[in-house]
């Protein structure tokens, strides 16, 4: 088997392959998501002096922390916890993520709860200088599902297959 070309499409098997100790089922959810984040983000909600672009996509808490549980007699489940930084403070707000987030909703239903986090690069850079320790300590624990300065960006077939 070849490996995925990164630098012309999304390459699905990147981002399991970075969760590779969950088990394939939890690796497709973890892609999905991250797939549905990229592609309905909506930056256009809000005006910027910018151009609204994902920088980053971590995944944090316990399926990062490889203590995940999965407790089907009770329906527990841990929750999938997601920090998205972005490249303005205006493209926190919830305006630019509410498809991303209704997409969510009517794929993934009850079967997992996803939390999301958002933060601008300023934030990340003031946490680096206070040396917030909250912040970079997760960040370093927490596993990177997307960079905008590595990772290929979504096609057009792509994008259409994560819209509801």
């Amino acid at each position: 088997m070849t490996p995925p070309k990164t630098n012309d499409v999304y390459a699905r098997e990147v981002v399991m392959a970075r969760v590779g100790h969950l088990i394939r089922r939890k690796q497709q959810e973890v892609e999905r998501i991250t797939r549905i984040l990229r592609a309905c983000f909506d930056p256009s909600q809000v005006q910027a002096p910018e151009p609204g672009e994902i920088r980053h996509i971590f995944l944090i808490g316990p399926y990062a922390r490889k203590n995940w549980y999965e407790d089907r007699d009770t329906i527990n489940f841990s929750d999938y916890e997601y920090w998205i930084v972005v490249n303005h403070p205006l493209f926190k707000e919830a305006e630019c993520w509410t498809r991303a987030r209704d997409v969510l909703d009517s794929e993934l239903g009850n079967r997992c709860a996803v939390s999301l986090e958002f933060y601008s690069k300023a934030d990340i850079r003031v946490a680096r200088a206070e040396r917030d320790t909250f912040i970079l300590d997760r960040i370093e624990a927490g596993i990177t599902l997307y960079r905008a300065s590595r990772d290929a960006p979504l096609n057009e077939r792509e994008r259409k297959g994560a819209r509801p």
